[in-house]
């Protein structure tokens, strides 16, 4: 094998940092730059030594990876190939008008159109983003919308990946920009349904969306109509469907309430629908005359939905029963039609959509696959009996449906297309359960080629996340067929700390039952080897953010069993992280991790899995860590950190590469196609790992 080039060397500068009694020891404390607030903002702030850190280290990450240049490029080949570039999605009727994004061929980023119901041909582009984009290192919309009267069209914008938003407002008569241009925005906003004001979502300086205002349209100062009191909750606004009501929702992960503006009259003050009870979860959808409220109330772990009355906001006790708990089938959402009422229950993590008319007639709609996904997919009226909603697979393309509620006639508005070609047929699906370490049976998706044989081993990703009770979907991913075309197998772990299998399923992942997600993912690959699919040596470990921590704690875990791991923007310095209040995340974390600063037994559950203080001496295998500067979630220094402390313990010549990319944020790159080149290099580090590995016989050599 060719000789790697020396890695970067960070200096070291012991802090100690002592904590409820504790003490520990922090050598790259220095790489966290105390200006961290305003290198968000303008990332060209950032302190010199620390710069410098941070572009040798890419420097490194680049020549150790340069002889994958040629793969990187086949892959970027492939995946545009099965990229439909001037893609669009079904249109959505609103009153005399068909709302809907596409993209241009060649276009980063999409255009918002809208045409006359029946006059396709006389599309209006309401916002081009490629043109916004132009010369922007970095630039994302959000909360794109037109107001209810159609008059105007509003969209949030970051062009730093800071997610630190101005809203833009149009007038889509005249084509100019209205003077109402608000900046500080957590990037979440709604127009009232009289189409008179804009309810807005302000973030402080730690990042935190705190507070909802109130701007009039025709001009005037901003009202602020809610206050959050506690830092560990965040707030949305929203509008209702039906468009009787403005919707003030804050939380944090156990806790949530709602506040209620009339929708005719915006400038009336927020009422309460229900107070905030520790460990009370609800939202809500409003039903024509009533709510419907999705809750875990009453010991419903697995959530059941309720009503109140418009007229009887402000009690719980006003709640009435709906659709009632069933444990194991876990109602994660819910929408409402004028006369019907549809939600999605995961079962096996996998969905179903039920639906409920006013008399209490019900319809399903399932599918038969092993392991599939199916998602509800909103829209503009409220009186209507169409529903849309969306069914894909890992080997099946997306495809859009509108169904009938009031015949149940379905029928197909688009098939997502693949202009290289794909047949379903060519590929297969599995669903698997492999066995914890305490009894519960971890589910497992696998996609493989059909001329990847079962029973032989083979390259395989293993992805993760378990946290936040987010479940990991069995999508279709275009991405991924450049792995699986190459006789690798794609396997999704379903970890606890999702809820894959119901809410049960990330209480027992979250907390001080956080180390259930890692022994679950280490369950899943040893499961794989046990049945054939591939071997210790050449699984390469694949996770995001808090996935990012599942990949920094099986890498002190069990370092044997893998080839490689990929970590993105990986939540890996647990311990420090939650001990600093001034980070955006960290007062609304603790009930998912816990609060170090306060609670011992926290503290010290924490210490004994945090990846960053958990580094032993022991033969690591290739890791490749990828962070963004201005990622104000997983921050920059986590990351560099980390792979700082692990070259001073581990034990192999595996690389540890480190990339930060110095113009996004947490979700990388911006542009469609500039994501690909960041997908292709991390399939390419993958399947550089593994042939590494088998060439040197052991990825802890």
């Amino acid at each position: 094998m060719s000789q790697l080039p020396s890695p970067p060397v960070a200096r070291k500068e012991s802090r100690r940092i002592e904590q409820l009694g504790r003490a520990r020891e922090d050598d790259y404390g220095w790489m966290k730059d105390d200006n961290w607030q305003a290198v968000l903002r303008e990332p060209g702030l950032l302190r010199s030594d620390i710069a410098t850190h941070l572009r040798a280290e890419n420097a490194y990450s680049e020549a150790v990876l340069a002889s994958t240049r040629t793969l990187q490029a086949a892959i970027v080949a492939e995946m545009k190939g099965r990229l439909q570039e001037d893609e669009s999605w079904p249109f959505l009727s609103h009153g005399p008008w068909r709302y809907g994004v596409r993209y241009e061929a060649g276009a980063q980023y999409p255009r918002y159109v809208r045409h006359r119901e029946g006059r396709p041909d006389e599309e209006e582009v309401l916002l081009d983003t490629d043109a916004r984009a132009k010369d922007q290192a970095f630039y994302a919309a959000r909360s794109a919308a037109h107001s209810p009267d159609h008059r105007l069209f509003a969209w949030a914008e970051d062009t730093q990946g800071s997610e630190i938003y101005t809203i833009r407002v149009r007038d889509l008569a005249s084509g100019e920009m209205l003077p109402v241009q608000i900046d500080n925005c957590s990037g979440n906003f709604t127009f009232s349904p009289d189409s008179t004001h804009i309810f807005w979502t302000w973030r402080d300086e730690n990042g935190r969306p705190m507070r909802v205002y109130r701007r009039a349209l025709a001009g005037g100062e901003d009202v602020m109509v809610y206050e959050e009191p506690d830092p560990g909750f965040f707030v949305g606004v929203s509008v209702a469907r039906s468009g009787k009501w403005v919707v003030i929702s804050t939380n944090d992960h156990d806790t949530s309430e709602a506040w209620l503006v009339p929708g005719n009259q915006p400038e009336a003050p927020a009422v309460c629908l229900a107070r905030r009870e520790k460990g009370l979860m609800y939202d809500l959808v409003h039903w024509g005359d009533r709510f419907v409220v999705h809750t875990n109330a009453d010991g419903a772990t697995d959530f059941a939905l309720m009503t109140v009355a418009d007229e009887a906001v402000g009690e719980r006790a006003n709640w009435q029963p709906l659709v009632a708990h069933r444990p194991g089938h876990y109602i994660a959402g819910c929408q409402c039609l004028a006369d019907y009422v549809v939600w999605t229950e995961r079962v096996n993590a996998n969905t179903v959509i039920e639906i409920m008319d006013r008399k209490g007639a019900r319809q399903s709609v399932g599918e038969e696959e092993e392991a599939y996904t199916l998602s509800l997919d909103g829209g503009y009226e409220f009186e209507t009996a169409e529903l849309r909603y969306s069914f894909q697979s890992p080997t099946t393309p997306r495809q859009w449906f509108a169904l009938d509620l009031a015949t149940r006639q379905r029928h197909l508005l688009k098939e997502q297309l693949v202009p290289s070609g794909h047949d379903p047929a060519n590929y297969r699906t599995r669903r698997l359960m492999a066995r914890a370490p305490d009894g519960e049976e971890v589910p497992v998706t696998l996609l493989f080629h059909r001329d990847t044989p079962e029973g032989q081993p083979a390259p395989l990703l293993l992805y993760g996340y378990g946290s936040y009770g987010h479940a990991i979907e069995p999508t279709f991913s275009t991405r991924t067929l450049s792995l699986v075309d190459r006789g690798w197998v794609y396997a999704i772990a379903h970890v606890r700390g999702g809820s894959e299998k119901g809410w049960n399923w990330f209480l027992g992942g979250r907390g001080m039952h956080k180390t259930n997600t890692f022994t679950d993912f280490i369950a899943c690959a040893d499961h794989l080897i046990a049945q054939g699919w591939t071997e210790a040596g050449r699984i390469v470990a694949d996770g995001r953010s808090a996935g990012g921590m599942l990949m920094g704690a099986i890498a002190n875990m069990r370092p044997e069993l893998f080839a490689g791991i990929v970590a993105v923007v990986p939540f890996v310095d647990v311990l420090n992280t939650m001990s600093d209040e001034s980070l955006p995340l960290t007062p609304p974390e603790w009930p998912e991790w816990g609060n170090p600063l306060k609670d011992e037994a926290a503290y010290d559950y924490i210490a004994g899995y945090s990846p960053y203080d958990r580094i032993e001496k022991k033969p690591y295998p290739a890791i490749f860590a990828i962070g963004g500067l201005t990622d104000p979630r997983v921050t920059y220094w986590e990351p560099a950190k980390w792979i700082a402390k692990l070259r001073d313990y581990s034990t192999s010549e595996n690389p540890l590469l480190l990339r930060i990319n110095m113009e996004a944020g947490h979700g990388g790159a911006s542009g469609r196609f500039r994501a690909l080149d960041e997908a292709a290099l991390i399939h390419a580090f993958a399947i550089w790992a593994e042939s590494r590995d088998r060439d040197t016989g052991s990825s802890c050599d």
